[in-house]
Order: C-alpha cells, then structure tokens, then sequence
C-alpha cells in the first residue's frame, strides 16, 4: 500500500511555470513602454497633419498683346531681375511716340504764350507812358483854354486864339482818352493770354502725364522674374495672345520653404513660440530636420474654408478644430534643395527640456 501510494505522487504532474513568466515579461515590456510613451509624450506634441510651404509668385501679364520672347523653361531656375518674357511692343512703342508728338506741341503752345505775354506787356508799358504823355498834355491844354477864355473877355487874345485853343483841347482830350483805351486793352489781353497760358500749362501737365503712362506701358512689355527661384506650370506659347492680368507662369522662390502643422486645438496648451521641433519628412526617412515654432494662425483651418461651419443652424455635434501652426526649417541649403512644397511631414514640437 505504500508503495502504491507512493507511485501515485510521483506521478502527479509539476505545476507549469512558463506561462506566468511570460506573462510577466509582457506585463513588464508594457509597463517599460507605456512609462517610455507617457514620459515622451509629457515632453512632445506630435502631428502627421503637415506639410511642406512655401512662398509661390504668380506672374501676371499687366498689358496685352503677342508673346515674341520666352527666355526659360520649365522647372527652370531663375533669378531676380531676369528677363522672362517679352511681348511685342510696336503698338505701344508708337502710343509713347502720340504721347511725345502730342507734349511737343503742347510745349510749343506754351512758348508762344509767354512770347504773346511778353510782348503784350511791352506794349502795355509803352501804351502806359503814351497815356502819361497825353495826360500832361491835356493838363497844359486845360489851362491855356482857361486862361484864353479869361483874356478874351477883355480883347487880349483874339477869338482865332481862344478857338485854337479850345480845339486843342478836345483833341488832347482825344488822344488821352485814345491812349488810355490801348493801356486798358493790353491789360486785358495780358490777362487772357495768361489765363488761356494756364489752360495751356494744363494741358501739358496732362500730355506729360500721358508720356509717363506710354513710357510705364511700354515697360510692362518686358516680363522680369519677381524673385530667385525655380519657374513652374508655364501656360503661355510663342505668338500667343495674352490679356492684361492673365496669369503666365509661377515661380517658387528660394529659401523661402516653411512647415504648416495643422495641431488640434488640444494640443495647443503647451505649444509656444520659440521651441524646438522634430521633423521627419515621409519621401526621405532617413532625413533629421530640425525646425522652430515661429507664430500661429488668427483662426482655425475650418474658418478659412470656402464654406465655414456654421454651428448657430441645426443640429450641433463638436468637433475638435485644428489650428496651422508655421515652423521654420533650420537647415542648410542643399537640404532645402530637395525639399519641395506639399511634401507630407511628422512634426515633434518639444514642449520640455
């Protein structure tokens, strides 16, 4: 009976201890890894809703007319001041040459005004000095007809005397009053001569005017690039007619590349300007940026929508909001070279040291 005992507990089957040890091991790698995320994310704000910005130029033909030059291509890049396009400039080359007869003239008139006024007032001062001639004579004609309507009273002078005398006093009293109206007559024509000058002098400010506007017209003819960068989506071909404000092509420009994080306003509570980012940019993993949260936008992404939410109409149910944030990229420019805007990007904003 012992012995039978005895084989009954030696065969009994050990307890398994496998299955709690890994199940302790899996509870301990969670624990590491939650401890490792709960401490990562106490110190970073992360967002995959990004991407790569950057400032694009539009060029826009500002008069109309032929295309007759394109000078790049494509993807081309271009520098600041560089002649692009050309379109063909006979038409308002001969407006500027209008303009120009036009100002000559103008010109012209205005030079034979001030010779009519200069002319007009030398006679003026002859025509005055002519009036204060007459006047003296006038004055001395006064007196001898006074002084003979005296003495012919009492036979001194004879009648002969007396009628010459009143005779040349109506005739100085002629000629003053001749003189007079030739001194008032230049006067006034002085006056209009000045006042149709200043119609004239108008009229060539206006012509002045309209040279500048020909000369600025002709200008807008040559199509320079606004900024150093890299052309993109050109749209207009030799002989082609182009409209004022009609868009020819776009220019990237360099270093001018940028990362829009759209955050949920959740994420906001810590994020400020000035702190560090990582950056992981999806077409190069291997790539490490850095970069610098730089400012905030003034509203959500949703309010700058084509249709923005209305939450004041029917039913309501929240949603959480994201908000663009802009971050610099501190790289060098070989890096920035192979970047281009709309690349998608991981963003890491360090909140904590």
């Amino acid at each position: 009976m012992a012995q039978e005992q005895e084989v009954q507990e030696t065969g009994k089957k050990k307890p398994n201890k496998v299955v709690p040890i890994i199940l302790g091991v899996i509870l301990l790698i969670g624990i590491i890894f939650g401890a490792k995320k709960y401490i990562y994310f106490s110190k970073h704000v992360d967002t995959d809703d990004a991407q790569i910005d950057g400032d694009i130029s539009s060029v826009v033909a500002r008069v109309g007319g032929y295309v007759d030059t394109i000078g790049f291509e494509d993807n081309e890049h271009v520098k600041k001041g560089q002649v692009l396009v050309k379109i063909d400039a006979r038409d308002y080359q001969v407006k500027l040459e209008q303009a120009l007869a036009a100002q000559k003239g103008a010109g012209a008139s205005i030079g034979v005004g001030q010779s009519q006024i200069f002319q007009t007032t030398a006679n003026s001062a002859s025509y005055k000095a002519q009036v204060a001639a007459n006047a003296a004579h006038l004055d001395k004609a006064q007196k001898d007809y006074a002084r003979y309507a005296n003495l012919v009273k009492d036979g001194s002078v004879t009648q002969q005397q007396y009628d010459q005398a009143k005779a040349d006093l109506d005739v100085a009293k002629a000629n003053y009053q001749a003189a007079k109206d030739q001194y008032n007559a230049a006067v006034v024509q002085i006056g209009t001569t000045r006042d149709q000058l200043k119609v004239t002098n108008t009229g060539a400010t206006q012509r002045q005017a309209d040279v500048d506007f020909a000369k600025l017209q002709l200008s807008y003819t040559t199509i320079t690039a606004p900024a150093t960068g890299v052309t993109s989506k050109k749209s207009i071909q030799l002989g082609q007619l182009v409209q004022a404000g009609q868009t020819l092509f776009s220019i990237v420009n360099d270093n001018s590349l940028y990362i829009t994080a759209n955050f949920k306003e959740t994420q906001l509570t810590d994020i400020k300007n000035g702190q560090k980012v990582d950056v992981e940019v999806d077409a190069f993993p291997d790539m490490k940026l850095e970069g610098t949260v730089y400012n905030f936008s003034p509203a959500t992404g949703a309010k700058f929508s084509l249709l923005p939410p209305d939450n004041a109409t029917g039913n309501f149910v929240k949603v959480v909001q994201r908000v663009p944030v802009k971050i610099k990229i501190n790289a060098d420019k070989a890096t920035l070279d192979k970047l281009r805007p709309g690349m998608s990007v991981n963003v890491s904003v360090i909140t904590k040291d």
